[in-house]
């Protein structure tokens, strides 16, 4: 898949999407406190001892072999929050943390993880953490508050672009004293405690003579549980528990990260991946195609439970994955051709015949939430929609839009006359052998994608396209070059997957903003420019209780849709995992969690290899 979560995105998400929460809404007080949740008390109490979905008597010791996650099949640097370059596998979760972390079993709540407490000035326009002083990186050196505004500068003014949308409304970073770190604000941003609680810390000292975003295959002191022990390039990298990790008995991180070693193994694809893994080449796999799934994980080893086959239920909302459209380019300028684009899809024949019935169709960009818009728009919507109405298209106040179907009385030739019928609205007609506009020019398009399993479900779309006269070129590149085009915005259309949003915030400026069209590197990888769209990401933001986030959500959710700027795919209930039946797991599944996190933080061995 050519996601837009590229390398630094990746990143990001992990240290910020469960992050991009509120503050503890009634407090508004500058009294200390180890956790803040903006919709209700916190689940665990100050004197907690560890998250209920671990076990915290788990053993630490034995190795965890992994495959190359992303579809990345090489790596060029250590460094994961830079935008050139394709980082290592593992490198952000095993050897980073963040001021503060979140709990997997509840929505919009954070601990303190570096930061011991924090508090929230009374009139809300900072946030300050007082730092662990057991914290400390893998050089032995103490984590300081000079190391955190170290680190803000850096990404601020040398990291990858998002990281200037995100603290866009961060005034300045201050070192108190050598345990206290202030953040002062620009705005009343509700989110902007918690943004910087998210923030990766690294030490001063990490490549301390080189720029920031020239950092490449410096091994990264920071204050992780685990150290680059060997890599070679193109082929692998293997991590060593750190024998003086700070954190085994913080709260937050008891019972997590067991692995005396977790290693990472490049293979080039999907086919030399799987037999490697029932092989035995590493441990687990997480399958993401369901042809895999239901007709290649099968033979002895499952029949006698060496290998284990299972389903991993979770809550996670299902976001967007899609056929992605990009804006800047004039073939998908007209929102007439970008709804002719969705009508073209049969998923209801891909259900049958390629996804053996396991799939349901996504319909928004909140899926599987309460954050969805659905039928007309709510009293609460109308609200924020109304005095956007000369910005809009009518058909927004009508029913949100629902992705078309070819079930009876449907059928996909209907769908492709609709089609035929919007693209001559736009200007397009079919005459000379190809879809044309009125100077004679082919419709023409490509489709780039960096994952081979991809393909056939690309072919069977394209086809429904060559039959109104669209010129299609299929690629398929490595993960490097799709990275780079995507960071470029150099792409006609890709497959994409934004992410679950269990309570949106400030990473919507970065995805949808009109500033962020024009940023390199951005999430905006449609390229919106929507002055309605800014507002109702504004009003997404600013909401400062859960009844204001829904409509806000829903508002927005109910233009994007009706944007059809994606061609919206498929999402699935559970995690589907195999792994060989060596492993402790705990008897408490996290409700809000993805699963190669879940595995490596919290899995054990009880069988050596």
């Amino acid at each position: 898949m050519a996601t837009l979560v590229w390398n630094y995105r990746r990143m990001a998400k992990y240290f910020f999407s469960f992050l991009l929460i509120g503050f503890l809404g009634c407090s508004g007080s500058a009294i200390a406190a180890h956790a803040f949740s903006l919709y209700s008390t916190p689940k665990y109490p100050p004197d907690f001892k560890h998250f209920d979905y671990v076990n915290p008597d788990a053993p630490k010791g034995g190795a965890l072999f992994l495959a190359n996650p992303d579809r990345r099949t090489s790596f060029d640097k250590f460094n994961p929050f830079s935008l050139k370059g394709v980082s290592a596998a593992g490198v952000s979760n095993l050897m980073f943390e963040t001021l503060t972390t979140t709990s997997s079993d509840e929505v919009a709540t954070m601990y303190g993880l570096l930061a011991e407490d924090m508090h929230l000035a009374p009139d809300r326009m900072s946030m300050t953490f007082r730092l662990n002083p057991k914290a400390k990186f893998n050089n032995g050196d103490q984590v300081t508050a000079a190391d955190v505004k170290h680190s803000y500068d850096s990404l601020v003014e040398k990291g990858a672009p998002q990281f200037k949308i995100i603290f866009a409304d961060v005034k300045q970073c201050v070192a108190v004293d050598a345990r206290t770190v202030r953040f002062d604000f620009k705005t009343l941003n509700h989110e902007l405690p918690l943004i910087v609680g998210g923030i990766p810390v690294f030490s001063k000292k990490w490549a301390a003579n080189t720029s920031f975003d020239k950092i490449q295959l410096d091994p990264p002191i920071a204050t992780g549980p685990y150290l680059i022990d060997h890599y070679n390039i193109g082929r692998s990298i293997s991590y060593r528990r750190d024998p003086n990790y700070w954190g085994n008995e913080v709260p937050s991180r008891r019972g997590m990260f067991n692995f005396d070693r977790i290693n990472y193994q490049f293979y080039k694809d999907d086919v030399a991946r799987l037999e490697a893994f029932k092989a035995g080449e590493f441990d687990v796999v997480v399958e993401n195609s369901a042809k895999n799934w239901a007709r290649s994980y099968t033979g002895p080893k499952f029949r006698n439970g060496t290998i284990i086959k299972r389903e991993l239920k979770h809550s996670n909302g299902a976001g967007m994955q899609g056929f992605m459209m990009n804006l800047r380019r004039r073939q998908f300028a007209d929102v007439r051709v970008r709804k002719a684009f969705g009508l073209m899809l049969d998923f209801e024949w891909m259900s049958r015949q390629l996804f053996y019935g396991q799939y349901k169709r996504i319909y928004s960009f909140f899926n599987n939430s309460e954050l969805a818009a659905t039928g007309m728009p709510s009293e609460e919507e109308l609200k924020l929609l109304e005095p956007l109405r000369s910005k809009l298209d009518p058909v927004v106040f009508g029913p949100a839009p629902v992705p078309p179907s070819t079930d009876p009385p449907s059928s996909l030739r209907a769908n492709l006359m609709q089609a035929k019928e919007l693209f001559r609205q736009a200007g397009w007609e079919y005459r000379d052998g190809a879809l044309r506009n009125a100077t004679g020019e082919p419709f023409r398009i490509e489709i780039i994608d960096d994952q081979g399993s991809m393909s056939r479900i690309i072919s069977v779309y394209v086809r429904n396209m060559q039959k109104l006269g669209i010129e299609v070129n299929q690629r398929t590149a490595d993960y490097a070059l799709i990275q780079r085009r995507m960071q470029e915005f150099d792409f006609d259309m890709t497959t994409s997957n934004l992410g679950a949003f269990i309570s949106p915030g400030n990473e919507l400026y970065d995805m949808f903003s009109s500033k962020a069209a024009d940023e390199n590197g951005s999430s905006n990888i449609w390229g919106i420019k929507d002055p309605a769209v800014d507002k109702l990401v504004d009003a997404v933001v600013s909401a400062t209780n859960w009844k204001d986030l829904v409509a806000a959500s829903r508002a927005l959710d109910r233009v994007l849709l009706h944007k059809h700027i994606a061609v919206p795919h498929w999402y699935l209930g559970t995690h589907r995992v195999a792994y060989h039946d060596r492993f402790g797991i705990p008897k408490t599944v996290p409700l809000y969690y993805q699963a190669d996190p879940y595995v490596i933080s919290s899995w054990w061995e009880i069988k050596p290899r």
